[in-house]
């Protein structure tokens, strides 16, 4: 009985008798191994570990914002993300330093050198500043790093020197708390300089011709020669009339005035001076002004060839 259990043991354990249990513990060709289905399938799945591995990194933000100028001003973002009552808090002096610094940022047309949507959320956080919004002014400065991406070099040229220019007057409100407003001043200057070193176009390192404004209170208009010779006309015809109006009262005689008392005379004799002086000036005034705008006129038609 012995005999015959050694032999059936000997028998299951020979590799000639159980191809099967040979092909799974001890194999001799490897290029079976790739048909196993198991092996397949552990290597279909690496595979895909692998792939979407990479396309995870690759579609992570941190992939993609590898620009040091967005990366620069998500940093500005979160320099701004303050207590609510952060600005409101500030001494008078500060206050007065933070709307010298929202002046600085929308100086200027904001619009035209930034561009429509940019330039509008510069005046909204210049407005914000204004009023000492800390939320406002946060959710504002978070969208600039989602703007910029889409500027050209002049844009972001004209950005760079406003932020420059508002990051200057953070860094001399000194220290203040822990130190936030210099930390916003430091990344606002590097952001800056860095925006202000973008390739800038051609048609951008020409000299553009300077637009001049009149303003009289809300009234603004723009100064070209047309509109400086049609002033002079208007100014010369007002002379005129001026002139012809101080002949007439000069024409009157004094011996012609007739009053019923001598104080009655005298008042009549006094406003006939009095408009005589302010008819004759207004016809000099009228004279000078007509010569002046000609000579500005002929001045801001050379400047424009």
């Amino acid at each position: 009985m012995a005999t015959i259990v050694s032999l059936s043991a000997l028998h299951l354990h020979h590799p000639s008798k159980s191809s099967s249990f040979n092909t799974l513990h001890f194999p001799q060709n490897p290029h079976h191994i790739p048909n196993f289905p198991l092996y397949k399938t552990l290597k279909l799945n690496s595979l895909n570990s692998v792939s979407f591995a990479l396309k995870e990194s690759s579609d992570s933000p941190k992939f993609l914002d590898q620009d040091p100028q967005i990366l620069l001003l998500q940093e500005l973002a979160d320099c701004f993300v303050l207590p609510a009552d952060y600005f409101s808090q500030l001494p008078q002096d500060l206050r007065i330093d933070l709307n010298d610094a929202a002046f600085d940022l929308s100086n200027g047309p904001v619009k035209d050198e930034c561009g429509d949507e940019l330039g509008r959320t510069i005046l909204n956080i210049s407005r914000a500043w204004e009023l000492a919004d800390t939320s406002t002014s946060a959710d504002l400065v978070s969208k600039l790093p989602l703007l910029v991406g889409s500027l050209s070099g002049n844009n972001k040229l004209a950005l760079g020197k406003r932020l420059v220019s508002a990051g200057r007057r953070f860094q001399s409100m000194g220290q203040y708390g822990q130190g936030e407003l210099q930390m916003i001043a430091k990344v606002m200057i590097k952001t800056g300089q860095l925006l202000s070193a973008s390739p800038v176009s051609e048609a951008a390192k020409e000299p553009k011709q300077e637009t001049r404004m009149f303003k009289f209170g809300e009234l603004q208009v723009e100064l070209t020669s047309k509109r400086a010779y049609i002033g002079a006309v208007i100014a010369f015809g007002f002379g005129i009339l001026s002139w012809q109006v101080s002949q007439g009262i000069q024409s009157i005689p004094e011996s012609s005035l007739q009053y019923a008392n001598d104080n009655a005379l005298l008042l009549a004799k006094s406003l006939r001076g009095a408009l005589l002086v302010i008819f004759y000036t207004s016809t000099i005034l009228s004279g000078f002004a007509s010569i002046g705008l000609v000579l500005y006129g002929g001045q801001l038609k050379s400047e424009g060839k």
